[in-house]
């Protein structure tokens, strides 16, 4: 048995994917149209995506959507919603008025960054779960599922995948990295993931991390920036201040045994101090985390005291 990859370059990054299968190519072709069909169900920057159409009917209609828009749209809520939580799937307005990654980025005014912020509130988000619609109750509001999407997709991707009888491979969705079965290129059948150095260019490694069928996800100020009158600004906001958020923090990994619910505490935990989010982080079940610093230190938490070097 071989193994096969392919990649492609979708929602904003590259997409790797690996597997071990006699027949690998039709597989990968199917995986190819489920990230086509995601993409085009989940994009905040396509105007004919299905989470579009919500955000185009904000303050008018409730819109009825895919099965799984609707889930990965109400467990954004439940986690948005969360006493001290950092994700607010509502920060749409926010990420467009900034448009950093884009060729059009730009400083907001002040009067812009208020007129957007009052637009931002998880609870005026209306779901019906009987006709599966989801309603924003204002004018102007816009989700935005980027905090989210690649974890939920990487999620269903495997799933895919092991339904059809692949029996070992990986999915990276641009750094967020999702592993099943053993690797079967290292004797103790263990994965080893790459920790992105902040400081350098992508594909330099700070550490390694050996994983079994686990989720790494990172998110770090480093991956998409725009500088404006010597001030370099990045692309995660605080939905307090409008302003991308303030933090002591470079980039921080969460292994997880699913992906979406690394890419939720990154986001939830993403803005806290380095002791908050490493207490955090050691008190929820199911999670580890690894933390860099601006000064370039390297924490992680004890359950990878052992898989880390």
């Amino acid at each position: 048995m071989q193994a096969s990859s392919r990649s492609i370059r979708l929602i904003g990054t590259t997409i790797d994917t690996k597997i071990w299968h006699d027949n690998p190519e039709l597989i990968l072709d199917q995986v190819e149209e489920l990230l086509y069909l995601y993409k085009d169900r989940f994009s905040a920057n396509d105007l004919t995506s299905e989470l579009m159409e919500i955000n185009l009917n904000a303050g008018v209609q409730p819109v009825p959507v895919a099965p799984d828009l609707y889930e990965l749209i109400a467990l954004g809520k439940e986690h948005s919603c969360a006493s001290g939580s950092h994700l607010n799937i509502t920060i749409g307005p926010l990420v467009q008025a900034w448009r950093i990654g884009f060729s059009d980025a730009k400083v907001p005014s002040e009067e812009i960054i208020q007129e957007k912020l009052a637009l931002i509130d998880p609870k005026e988000i209306e779901l019906d779960e009987v006709t599966q619609s989801v309603y924003l109750k204002k004018e102007g509001m816009a989700l935005d599922l980027g905090a989210l999407a690649k974890g939920y997709i990487a999620d269903r991707i495997v799933e895919h995948l092991k339904r059809v009888g692949v029996v070992s491979g990986l999915i990276n969705l641009g750094g967020n990295v999702l592993t099943f079965g053993p690797a079967m290129h290292n004797e103790d059948g263990l994965w080893r993931i790459g920790i992105q150095n902040p400081t350098l260019p992508r594909g330099n490694n700070v550490a390694v991390i050996k994983i079994g069928e686990e989720s790494v996800v990172t998110s770090g100020v480093y991956e998409r920036t725009f500088e404006f009158e010597g001030k370099t600004y990045h692309h995660i906001f605080d939905s307090q201040t409008g302003y991308p958020v303030a933090t002591d923090v470079a980039s921080l990994t969460i292994v997880s045994e699913k992906s979406v619910d690394g890419e939720i505490w990154t986001t939830r935990l993403f803005g806290y101090p380095v002791l908050d989010i490493y207490q955090a982080v050691v008190v929820q079940e199911g999670i580890e985390a690894i933390i860099i610093t601006n000064q370039h230190q390297l924490i992680y938490t004890p359950g990878l005291a052992d898989r880390i070097f």
